[in-house]
């Protein structure tokens, strides 16, 4: 049984070891939605200190902030992985905001975040982006730093906004053809936990997860000449996999690599000592990453 399989396996693989791209989208939302129009950016209102709701596209979204704004420096937007919420990045946002503004926020289907009116695309989830960077900084530039699923989203969204996204900090990011690496990884034949999770993976790519996204697989583009850097995870945790642990390792190896192809100024890493959850596990290599794409988007 599933239980079986470590549970940061399961949480990875089945929560936030997703695709990308457009597919089985909300047709009311990709027709209404373009990422190329300019925005309504709001940040003339009073800054948000602390957690706070905020209206976005007539959803109510959990947004927390904290830190001082420097003029001419990035906001810093942390994305939490599928299954979790800001709280989960409330020590990493606080030692940043030290330096930093540092901002977080519930996607739609996450915390304390309204429920998505229905089926989700990267077009829906990067409306409500959209709204909320308007919110956070205005006209101003961001450096996105996001995990798993989060570093995925980000990853989307930024060949669209270069107007706006400056960097970008990955870490242990769902890879770009994940749907594709499981089913070529842990064949349709496969028995047992294995088959079990090959089918609860691909029921999530369908939309079966807490946040309604349905998503698939597509080719890395291009977000600028802009600072990246992607961190992998140096535990091998996917191995606790049976029998096709190794090639899951492998496949998400391959796919941290092609996430350099956001930019030609891209730097992969390894966290040694860290799991799934780098920020959480060893969060001085998360925030020495973002400080250092924050510096250089700065300058």
């Amino acid at each position: 049984m599933l239980r079986k399989i470590k549970t940061s396996v399961v949480a990875a693989l089945c929560c936030t070891a997703l695709g990308a791209a457009l597919a089985g989208c909300d047709g009311d939302a990709m027709e209404n939605w373009d990422p190329l129009a300019p925005a309504t950016r709001t940040a003339g209102a009073a800054p948000i200190s602390g957690t706070q709701k905020i209206d976005v596209a007539g959803h109510s979204v959990n947004v927390s902030c904290s830190g001082d704004p420097g003029e001419g420096r990035p906001v810093v937007v942390l994305l939490h992985g599928a299954g979790d919420g800001l709280d989960k990045l409330a020590a990493v946002q606080k030692t940043l905001s030290k330096q930093h503004r540092v901002c977080s926020y519930d996607r739609l289907g996450a915390g304390a975040s309204d429920q998505p009116d229905g089926p989700q695309s990267f077009a829906s989830t990067g409306k409500i982006l959209t709204g909320v960077l308007d919110r956070v900084a205005g006209d101003g530039p961001v450096v996105l730093a996001g995990h798993s699923l989060g570093g995925l989203i980000a990853a989307r969204y930024a060949p669209d906004h270069q107007d706006r996204v400056k960097g970008l900090v990955l870490m242990d990011a769902t890879p770009p053809t994940m749907e594709a690496d499981i089913s070529k990884a842990i064949p349709e034949s496969a028995t047992g936990p294995a088959a079990e999770l090959r089918a609860q993976n691909l029921a999530m790519f369908r939309g079966e997860n807490p946040e309604k996204l349905v998503i698939a697989d597509a080719e890395v583009r291009s977000a600028g000449n802009i600072p990246v850097e992607v961190i992998q995870h140096g535990k091998p945790y996917l191995a606790a996999v049976p029998e096709y642990g190794p090639r899951l390792e492998r496949a998400w190896a391959a796919g941290q690599r092609k996430w350099r192809g956001l930019s030609g100024d891209s730097k992969l890493s390894t966290a040694a000592s860290s799991g799934h959850y780098i920020y959480v596990d060893q969060p001085e290599v998360a925030v020495q990453a973002i400080e250092r794409v924050t510096a250089r988007a700065a300058g």
